[in-house]
């Protein structure tokens, strides 16, 4: 049982803190012995590019967000602004209309953001597309930034940050959201420079049009999956914390449930659609990236989060040790701590106070219990493929 302990205590440490620091050493050796061996780029490249955006019911977002894209620093003659919004019937179809320069393609029926996006894409006429969502504010100079990326032939995907407006009334989500995209963004940096980004985020991402290939319908991460795949080719993705893309955070915790719970599922049906790259002989380091940073995280971490807790239970039980100073019964009066912050800052977020510290390890707590309720849910059958808005700050 103290074996299982071990183990289990590893693959957590791994997951959460070790992976990162295994990048850093790494990183830090590629960049003494190897220094040219980091991909070039032209900051004076400006090929046409496709600003894409699918919406759904989005007309509380949409002059903010045209006139976002409208003001980004690029030639206006060099940007295409495609609109899909399959299934919206708030107006939306009818505002982005409005504006001479968009085109919108709608479709009365809903069938999902993913074949919204194969069908949009066939309206592209730009080499590079940009996808946006409707509710993010992207930075001025995000389009110099991913198109500079895309000056390296070598360069498929390029991955953009995702930034939380931060706010002194956040409840709990708004707090542990904001930290959390903080350290994915470090890491993603340091995968990026390594050998190639793990993936990228929906809210600000670029591919080459030429690599796009029609998804599955059904696909939860679209992101996720497109990127990937364009990775599985051998092409790099490219990470710029400079193209960002900031949106306000979920409402609260139970509205973040939300959005984490449909992301572990998609996260599981991702790992069966590109289970090939799990395949080191193959994929090399990516193989090693994937696993450590993705595949972990939506799977083994969360059981063994759980695991671990009886486990200890368990061994503290077995040696009678509740009042000795062992270190397996200390750790396990360190996780009942843990818990009871995670509880109390429950509690505080439902009272409305706002106390951040005791924020993130209920932030900590919830992702976690979302990984498995998604688990769960995805082998359930029961994750629809249409998007369940949470509601933001």
């Amino acid at each position: 049982m103290t074996l299982l302990f071990w183990i289990l205590l590893f693959i957590l440490f791994y997951t959460f803190i070790g992976y990162s620091l295994v990048l850093f050493v790494l990183l830090k050796l590629k960049k003494l012995f190897f220094p040219n061996r980091f991909l070039k780029t032209d900051k004076n490249y400006e090929p046409n590019v496709c600003l894409f955006v699918t919406a759904f019911n989005e007309k509380d977002y949409v002059h903010q967000k045209v006139e976002n894209s409208f003001s980004l620093d690029y030639p206006k003659e060099k940007i295409q602004y495609v609109w899909v919004t399959d299934g919206s019937d708030d107006g939306t179809p009818e505002l982005l209309k409005k504006y001479d320069k968009l085109e919108v393609y709608h479709l009365s029926e809903r069938r999902g953001k993913m074949h919204a996006m194969n069908r949009g894409v066939k309206f592209v006429k730009a080499p590079i597309i940009i996808f946006s969502d409707t509710n993010t504010i992207l930075g001025n100079q995000s389009i110099r930034e991913i198109v500079a990326k895309f000056s390296n032939k070598k360069t498929g995907c390029v991955a953009g940050e995702k930034r939380i407006v931060e706010k002194e009334a956040d409840a709990a989500a708004g707090s542990g959201e904001g930290l959390y995209w903080k350290f994915e963004s470090w890491i993603k940096n340091m995968d990026a420079e390594l050998n190639s980004a793990v993936g990228a985020v929906g809210e600000l991402f670029a591919i080459r049009t030429e690599l796009f290939e029609d998804v599955e319908t059904d696909t939860l991460l679209d992101d996720f999956i497109i990127s990937l795949r364009i990775a599985q080719k051998g092409y790099h993705i490219a990470y710029t914390p400079n193209a960002f893309a900031e949106e306000t955070a979920s409402l609260n915790v139970k509205e973040e449930l939300k959005r984490k719970i449909r992301i572990a599922a998609g996260g599981v049906q991702t790992i069966f659609r590109l289970k090939g790259l799990l395949n080191p002989f193959k994929y090399g380091l990516l193989s090693w990236q994937y696993f450590s940073h993705k595949v972990l995280r939506w799977t083994l971490a969360p059981i063994s989060l759980v695991l671990l807790f009886f486990v200890n239970l368990f061994i503290v039980i077995q040696q009678n040790s509740w009042f000795e100073f062992q270190f397996y019964t200390v750790f396990f009066y360190i996780q009942i701590l843990s818990y009871l912050l995670a509880v109390v800052g429950w509690y505080f977020e439902n009272r409305e106070i706002r106390f951040k510290l005791l924020f993130v390890p209920y932030y900590f707590a919830t992702i976690n219990y979302a990984s498995i309720r998604g688990i769960i849910r995805y082998f359930k059958g029961r994750q629809s493929v249409n998007w369940e808005k949470s509601k933001r700050a």
